[in-house]
């Protein structure tokens, strides 16, 4: 098959590589312009770009597609079919309409559940006990395209929004490997999406990461999980030098009751609105490395009674 692959971030990665290794010719790869980032803002590659660089495969980097001239250079790929993982940017109908088996959706999340741009971090947030991955056929609606294939995995009490998203990582790969063979053969079937039961993965904001420790200790745990490690929940204290923000990137229910952000024990347990958590993974802000509860409270000298903002 004649490829056009369009992905941004590391979770598009593995697809790209097992559509290459099954031998399919990738026409070319669309993805996300490069970026300033760091502390010299030098510009960064998105991950599929390095990826496609490594692998030989020319890229492009459009700031829009929707534009007269970016469908004739996307008709000029000849592609059979467009893959779409992560790509970050709204194909329109011109370009859907392009390849001869028209453009094939990785989404992350078990549709019509979690449509949208946040679907794993929503996933976790909402204390679903499963997710998983999809091959959608994309339409101009927001991922409201018929289904063709599905995999499921468990969603563990205690998981993060990072241990799921590298649990699908692979799975998604193969179900899009698997459903371009299938398509090959003509043996790709789409079902319609069904009209109830459809929840929206909203993107997540900078608002959201603060914790409010007044929701219920699951409510609190499951927040602190589905946000990390990227933006990360957080909250404020005083370290000895005034209020600092720390990140927590992992909490699991405890045993425990007081005002809540009262920080209860030495294991970095606190109090919630009912119930408690123990803080099991923290990072102050600006600092690379992560601790655990105890560790932290150690190095922070936060002692029992502490309050949490």
């Amino acid at each position: 098959m004649r490829i056009v692959f369009m992905g941004t971030p590391d979770f598009a990665v593995p697809t790209l590589d097992r559509l290459h290794a099954d031998g399919h010719a990738i026409a070319a790869v669309y993805t996300r312009a490069p970026a300033r980032a760091g502390r010299g803002m030098g510009l960064k590659l998105s991950p599929v770009h390095a990826r496609a660089e490594a692998l030989g495969i020319p890229v492009s980097t459009p700031t829009t597609l929707k534009t007269a001239e970016a469908a004739d250079a996307f008709a000029a790929h000849g592609a059979d079919v467009a893959v779409v993982v992560a790509y970050g940017m709204l194909l329109p109908q011109p370009i859907l309409d392009l390849p001869r088996f028209g453009c094939l959706n990785l989404h992350g999340s078990l549709l019509p559940r979690w449509r949208g741009a946040a679907p794993i971090q929503r996933a976790v947030m909402a204390g679903d006990v499963e997710s998983g991955v999809g091959v959608m056929r994309m339409e101009a609606g927001l991922d409201t395209g018929p289904v063709a294939m599905e995999a499921r995995v468990p969603i563990s009490e205690g998981m993060t929004a990072g241990e799921l998203h590298d649990a699908l990582m692979p799975l998604g790969a193969d179900l899009m490997g698997r459903a371009i063979h299938a398509l090959e053969r003509d043996g790709l079937t789409f079902t319609p999406q069904a009209e109830e039961g459809v929840v929206y993965a909203h993107k997540i904001t900078n608002e959201e990461a603060r914790i409010d420790w007044s929701r219920p200790a699951a409510e609190v745990a499951r927040h602190i999980n589905g946000l990390s490690p990227f933006p990360g929940a957080a909250f404020e204290a005083d370290l000895g030098k005034g209020a600092e923000r720390v990140k927590v990137l992992r909490a699991v229910t405890a045993e425990g009751a007081a005002a809540p952000g009262t920080l209860l024990d030495a294991a970095a347990t606190v109090a919630c609105g009912t119930g408690a958590v123990r803080l099991l993974e923290l990072r102050r802000a600006g600092k690379g490395g992560t601790a655990s509860g105890e560790e932290f409270l150690r190095g922070a000298r936060l002692a029992a009674g502490a309050r949490l903002g």
